[in-house]
């Protein structure tokens, strides 16, 4: 395994390490409203990542958006075959980790430093999370 170009500190995390292809968001997220749960695209009218799908995708969102929903809705869109790999969020809420544990999709919240800073959508990202850590693999061609 080689180095990795840059690590990032998450605060907390659950779930297996996991590889993949960063979809970096400047905006939150929901998966009840930004997103088509057919199609795994971001759907939202004038979402900056309208039109990106996030199926086996490692998703930053500096915020989780909703409630309730994210329980039922991760699930569902992991039952589709359409959900990421991971959630890696700055803040996040108790419903939207408990869905993701539930559909067993990775979720991390807290970071440093802060990736839209760092990173870039179609990066080769690891996430690790006993370790706390999201490492940057190989940028994006």
């Amino acid at each position: 395994m080689s180095a990795p170009l840059l690590t990032i500190a998450l605060s907390r995390a659950f779930g297996p390490v996991v590889e993949g292809e960063a979809v970096v968001s400047d905006e939150g997220f929901s998966p009840r409203y930004d997103l088509d749960r057919w199609t795994g695209l971001i759907s939202k009218p004038g979402h900056k990542l309208e039109g990106t799908n996030i199926r086996d995708k490692i998703c930053f969102f500096p915020t989780a958006k909703g409630g309730i929903a994210a329980g039922w809705a991760f699930n569902d869109i992991k039952g589709k075959g359409i959900a990421p790999k991971a959630f890696i969020f700055g803040v996040t809420n108790p419903v939207m980790v408990q869905g993701a544990v539930l559909a067993g999709i990775v979720i991390s919240e807290g970071w440093s430093p802060d990736p839209r800073n760092v990173l870039r959508t179609g990066d080769w990202v690891r996430v690790d999370p006993a370790r706390l850590v999201v490492e940057l693999l190989r940028r994006a061609a």
